[in-house]
């Protein structure tokens, strides 16, 4: 398996892992169209991992988001082909994005997932870190990871990309 960035010629490889990620559902496919189209997209974070025969098998992406103002991440959506899932492809897509992260120095990155999955990645309660979900009852699904530039003083509101808040 090889994670790389994703480049033009991934995008409709991309479309197809999050809708069979996510099945039946395709707002997860269109929710990551809608991000690339956002100012909130950044190429340098949207990873892909191919299989041995070059196919595209998953895909996790952080945009811009902001916590009162300040800017930090917001991770997702993450998808890998069911085929291709609990082989460690996630895991590769996760350790990938949250280098990169940390390596442009962005301070935080911010997620609604599941609370026993994203945990082994350093994520915690995002409420431990004063962060506040957009909607009240995601709480104990919203985590936040701090990375090498992170400071306490970043606290209050989150707020996602866009596209995320047209869902």
């Amino acid at each position: 398996m090889l994670i790389r960035r994703e480049d033009a010629a991934d995008v409709e490889q991309i479309r197809a892992v999050h809708a069979a990620a996510f099945a039946p559902s395709e707002a997860e496919a269109a929710l990551v169209d809608a991000l690339r189209a956002d100012e909130g997209w950044m190429p340098a974070l949207s990873f892909v991992a191919e299989g041995r025969d070059g196919e595209v098998v998953g895909h996790v992406v952080c945009t811009r988001a902001h916590v009162d103002g300040v800017p930090v991440l917001g991770l997702g959506p993450l998808g890998v082909l069911p085929s291709a899932q609990r082989r460690g492809v996630g895991h590769a897509l996760m350790h990938a994005v949250l280098g990169a992260a940390d390596a442009l120095g962005e301070p935080v990155v911010v997620l609604l997932g599941h609370a026993d999955y994203y945990p082994r990645f350093g994520f915690r309660p995002a409420a431990d870190y004063g962060i506040i979900p957009p909607v009240a009852e995601w709480a104990p699904h919203f985590q936040a990871r701090p990375l090498t530039a992170y400071e306490p003083a970043i606290r209050g509101a989150f707020v996602y990309a866009q596209p995320f808040r047209e869902l």
